[in-house]
């Protein structure tokens, strides 16, 4: 069989059922024969959609996305999402066209060393060097992608070796790659250094990261909580490990965190780090941080142990495997009153604050409030980047893992719709995707990849003219000297959405919110609602109305 034939069973029998990409005359015998598989190609808009959408296809699945591109530009337009699923350890497999073998190294038409390019952000990646060897590194490939701490894996395939044909060589079932091993168990006399830690703490806190949820470890990591009565803080990517509305969760922790959360985490003596690398997104200064405090770090990448800070009592290991030991350790025990009656305190004293009444505008925390409310929480979410990621994390109650999709680590925008739509080819309830004006417009041309394939997905955008985050920090840092920030020139969304044929209304004041989300939800596939926002409305938990202008003085 052809190259291209064997990467599609390569592909068959690792069980992949969509691939998405764009095609070019590199990585065409690959889509030729796809047209023969009952794998589904969807064709994207650009290459940066597809990874995206592989992306968001791995994490509702919970199994690996995969994207196809061509040589050159096509490949280098995949960097930024493969880049996102790095940072955020999504399984993604892409599968780039490359020049011809004797044309490698000379500046071919559409070439690119795209194994140099993503070599940084990649788990692993190979440029094909024989047709005899396709399926063992495919199968490689997804083993890497899935295990572990997973990642990105990127194959190289040019295109003569596509169209060559080959035997197709016989497999080992059990793939076995040198130099490639899983962390083994996790060290016992550490778990127990970690029991005794929490038994003579006083004032413990969880921080909870996105390993909780990639080791599929949320229902222990529950058992845990609930058994020791230990209260949480998460990470952005570690939303959904206990229900946001739970007694023990206090929210998310850092820069843009909420503040009940924050403060709890710098009044414990005792931190247990769950699968979070604590970026400067969530602790700032880290080593000014661990003073006067005990660090537990448990995490499956024995890099990110003592990268950002040297933890008192490191633990390698798969957090399931970790908790499995830990929890009948920490039996019977129960936090001090003190410590449960400050926390309690810091959550009656700092709740999530939003505007119900009507100003002109609509507030968007009391949007996601309600639209939390009226679904339940039973949808997936996918966002953008900005305030509006920000102002998701802090106002929908979350109740379940794998429910928030978003780039925490890399903070891509143009990630919100394509991760949506990918999600949505595979999901099990409503995808909506909520993103900022500016952050839509990066997304606009997969509009068409959601109408060509019927992928349903509801769309809100808050119009606030501006890119907001961007605006709020010129606000606070530079004297309100507002450069670059405002996006006229934008298009009537609402006409946008006519164009494409897709279902749509506005809403610019708080009373019309239950009847927008009605529609949103009610709609039989895809909606798109815009949502007036004041172009001063804070990223942050304070309501700060002195700052919030009415509709009429807004310029």
């Amino acid at each position: 069989m052809t190259g291209a034939e064997m990467v599609v069973k390569a592909l068959e029998k690792n069980g992949v059922k969509i691939v998405f990409g764009y095609p070019g005359a590199a990585n065409c015998p690959i889509i030729d024969k796809l047209s023969f598989s009952p794998i589904k190609h969807i064709l994207t808009r650009n290459e940066q959609g597809a990874a995206h959408m592989a992306s968001g296809y791995a994490r509702v699945t919970n199994g690996v996305g995969v994207c196809t591109a061509t040589s050159g530009p096509g490949a280098t337009n995949l960097i930024t999402g493969i880049a996102t699923a790095f940072m955020d350890s999504v399984p993604v497999v892409a599968l780039t066209g490359q020049v011809a073998t004797n044309l490698i190294g000379k500046d071919a038409f559409q070439e690119v060393d795209i194994i140099g390019a993503t070599l940084p952000f990649t788990k692993y990646n190979h440029l094909i060097k024989s047709g005899e060897e396709i399926p063992r590194v495919i199968n490689e490939a997804f083993h890497i992608a899935s295990t572990g701490r997973p990642g990105p894996v990127l194959i190289d395939f040019p295109m003569d070796i596509l169209k060559q044909t080959f035997d197709y060589p016989e497999e080992d079932d059990e793939v076995n790659i040198r130099g490639y091993k899983l962390v083994g168990k996790p060290n016992e006399s550490q778990i127990n250094k970690v029991a005794e830690a929490i038994k003579s703490a006083q004032r413990p806190i969880i921080l909870a990261g996105g390993g909780i949820v990639i080791s599929n470890s949320v229902d222990k990591f529950r058992e845990f909580v609930d058994k020791t009565g230990i209260p949480v803080v998460s990470t952005m990517m570690g939303i959904g490990t206990v229900p946001s509305n739970s007694k023990s969760y206090l929210g998310m922790v850092g820069s843009h965190g909420a503040k009940r959360a924050n403060l709890a985490l710098n009044h414990a003596d005792t931190v247990i780090i769950l699968g979070s690398r604590l970026g400067d997104r969530t602790v700032a200064h880290a080593q000014g941080f661990k003073n006067n405090r005990t660090i537990i770090h448990i995490d499956i990448d024995p890099a990110e142990i003592g990268k950002n800070l040297v933890p008192d009592i490191p633990v390698v290991g798969d957090i399931g495997e970790v908790l499995d030991t830990l929890i009948p350790l920490c039996e019977g025990y129960g936090i001090y009153e003190d410590w449960e009656e400050e926390v309690k305190n810091l959550r009656e004293k700092y709740p999530p604050r939003s505007n119900s009444a009507d100003t002109g505008f609509v507030d968007p925390k009391y949007f996601l409030t309600r639209l939390s409310e009226k679904t339940n929480s039973d949808i997936y979410l996918s966002t953008e980047v900005g305030q509006n990621q920000i102002w998701t994390a802090n106002y929908f109650n979350v109740k379940t893992p794998r429910a928030l999709l978003t780039s925490g680590g890399f903070g891509t925008m143009g990630y919100g719709l394509p991760a949506a739509i990918g999600a949505a080819t595979a999901a099990d309830k409503p995808v909506v995707a909520i993103m900022g004006d500016g952050s839509f417009q990066m997304d606009l041309p997969e509009l068409a990849t959601m109408c060509q394939w019927n992928i349903p997905v509801k769309m809100v955008v808050f119009k606030n003219d501006r890119l907001g985050m961007v605006h709020e920090h010129q606000y606070l840092l530079y004297k309100s000297n507002y450069q670059a920030v405002t996006i006229e020139g934008s298009p009537d969304f609402n006409k946008l959405a006519d164009a494409y044929g897709i279902p749509n209304a506005y809403i610019a004041e708080n009373s019309q919110i239950d009847e927008g989300i009605d529609k949103l939800m009610g709609a039989d596939g895809s909606f798109l609602l815009v949502v007036s926002v004041n172009p001063f409305e804070p990223t942050g938990d304070s309501l700060n109305e002195d700052r919030l202008p009415k509709k009429e003085a807004v310029k």
